[in-house]
């Protein structure tokens, strides 16, 4: 697979009356198509920050950042962003919050509904399609949220920790399902999380962020019989743990 996303030794820093806050320091790794990364690091070293200026958002101070081969400025309509919280609209019915974003940019169609229909009812939703946010679990409200990013089909996919206010059974059940949903339409995805065991269980890559201001510690590629694995079914890998120890471990270190 070729290179789809370059980051070309990106930093970035704030500004305030104290001065330069720097927050990436010359970030430099590239995402071929399809690929699912997952990015771990120590709280406050910039994931964030970082997604920012994946989506556009935030400018580089130095380096660039090119989707297909173009600045990714110019590729905005092509990235969807599925935040911590789900922000559905409690006034309005699950059809209606996924289509929200079809709404905003103007691209709802004839067909819009058909394929709305079809996303409700392959990702669990269709008997709840009337239903208030307030009637849906947490599960439910992330795959609902979910199915909103994608309805716009972007060619890359960032979450930025979107399990993370979910109980831990929960947690896991939404990880495999937002897996399957990922890997059945081949997005290419970027994972922030806090959480190594979940990098471990979705991801194809990690990469791992010292303190700030944030370089890249390593890069862990996954074996291919553990990428092929559902996150519920990782957990057992053989090489499971020690993954997590090392990974662990780096992160004590940053």
């Amino acid at each position: 697979m070729r290179d789809f996303l370059e980051i070309n030794q990106v930093s970035f820093s704030y500004f305030s009356k104290n001065g330069e806050i720097p927050v990436l320091d010359h970030i430099d790794f590239h995402v071929r198509e399809g690929e699912f990364v997952a990015i771990v690091g120590p709280s406050g070293c910039g994931k964030t920050t970082l997604l920012s200026l994946l989506c556009g958002l935030l400018a580089p101070s130095d380096g660039e950042i090119l989707l297909n081969g173009l600045p990714i400025v110019s590729s905005r309509p092509q990235i969807g962003y599925m935040l911590q919280k789900d922000h559905l609209l409690d006034w309005r019915s699950t059809k209606r919050n996924v289509a929200l974003g079809l709404e905003v940019s103007h691209t709802y169609e004839k067909e819009s509904d058909e394929r709305i229909e079809k996303m409700l009812e392959d990702y669990g939703l269709a008997g709840f399609s009337k239903s208030l946010p307030s009637q849906l679990s947490g599960g439910m409200r992330q795959r609902a949220a979910l199915i909103r990013t994608l309805l716009r089909d972007p060619a890359l996919l960032l979450l930025d920790e979107p399990f993370s206010a979910l109980d831990y059974q929960t947690r896991l059940t939404v990880c495999e399902d937002v897996w399957r949903i990922i890997r059945d339409s081949k997005k290419t995805t970027i994972l922030i999380t806090h959480d190594v065991t979940e990098a471990i269980r979705m991801a194809d890559r990690i990469l791992v962020l010292s303190r700030l201001p944030a370089k890249i510690l390593s890069a862990h590629t996954l074996p291919a019989d553990l990428r092929r694995r559902s996150p519920m079914e990782a957990g057992n890998h053989s090489e499971f743990s020690c993954y997590f120890n090392k990974i662990w471990k780096e992160l004590m270190q940053a």
